[in-house]
């Protein structure tokens, strides 16, 4: 059986609402569980679409992954660097959706920085094995920063030193 392969593209200005209650959704079902009310409250705070278009429009980008024209995932990336957000349905999880996203938003940063050594990830508990997968490694243990728990994570790049 052949998994299907998802379109990646850019989020559009008025796909914001879209994208934050697929975000919602997956964080309602995997995520605010492990959290205290202050810290679900400080996330819910975070994806609101109005807020999301003023960060695409400033230091973030958002990419989608599409099966069937039905959104399956996000990755919100800041300064070209730090992965805001990477969520993905559950019946769209363990596809290689996540790496997927990773990759386009990877050769996006390189883009913007070829001198790019590495990216990081503040991943909730729950989330580190599914990081790890994509090649990150834990950079200390949980924090905690107005309820919201995570652990710092990093992608570091092979040493692309052409000097």
């Amino acid at each position: 059986m052949t998994e299907q392969v998802p379109s990646i593209r850019r989020m559009k200005h008025s796909e914001e609402g879209i994208v934050c209650r697929l975000v919602v959704e997956v964080f309602s079902e995997f995520v605010a569980p492990l959290y205290s009310q202050e810290g679900v409250s400080e996330f819910l705070r975070y994806i609101d679409p109005d807020l999301m278009s003023k960060r695409a429009k400033s230091n973030h980008f958002v990419l989608m992954a599409e099966l069937d024209n039905r959104l399956v995932g996000i990755i919100e990336i800041r300064d070209f660097i730090h992965i805001s957000l990477l969520f993905v349905l559950r019946q769209a999880q363990r596809k290689g959706i996540a790496k997927q996203l990773l990759d386009y938003a990877l050769k996006t940063c390189s883009q913007h920085n070829p001198n790019l050594s590495h990216v990081t990830a503040h991943s909730s508990p729950n989330s580190v094995e599914a990081y790890e997968r994509l090649g990150f490694r834990s950079e200390g243990s949980e924090e905690l920063d107005h309820g919201i728990r995570y652990i710092p994570m990093k992608l570091q790049f092979q040493d692309n030193d052409d000097s």
